[in-house]
């Protein structure tokens, strides 16, 4: 088992964690409840990220990288809803305007 990663707070732990178990890369959370005891112990108590396989580490930091610093040339080009005609931010799979999903 090794440390992977030091969140910010529990919901950037729980977001790298799922993350991580969608491409079946498994790890652990601890310290998640730690900011409770705030003022009681040191000032390093955010939720840390452990790998239990370290056979993974390399993708994992990859994932974590690219979640983190994604690059503004993974966004999709804008399209054009092909029932309403509205142009929807390539980003999305649904027209805002109408719901039908993108052709």
């Amino acid at each position: 088992m090794q440390r992977l990663y030091q969140a910010a707070n529990r919901i950037e732990a729980q977001l790298l964690l799922d993350l991580l178990a969608r491409h079946r890369i498994n790890t652990a959370v601890f310290g998640d409840y730690l900011a409770g005891a705030a003022g009681e112990l040191p000032a390093d108590i955010f939720p840390a990220l452990w790998l239990i396989d370290e056979r993974d580490l390399v993708r994992a930091k990859e994932l974590i990288t690219d979640f983190l610093n994604p690059s503004p040339a993974a966004s999709a080009a804008p399209w054009d809803c092909s029932a309403c005609g509205e142009q929807v931010e390539g980003d999305f799979d649904l027209c805002w305007n109408c719901g039908r999903v993108r052709a």
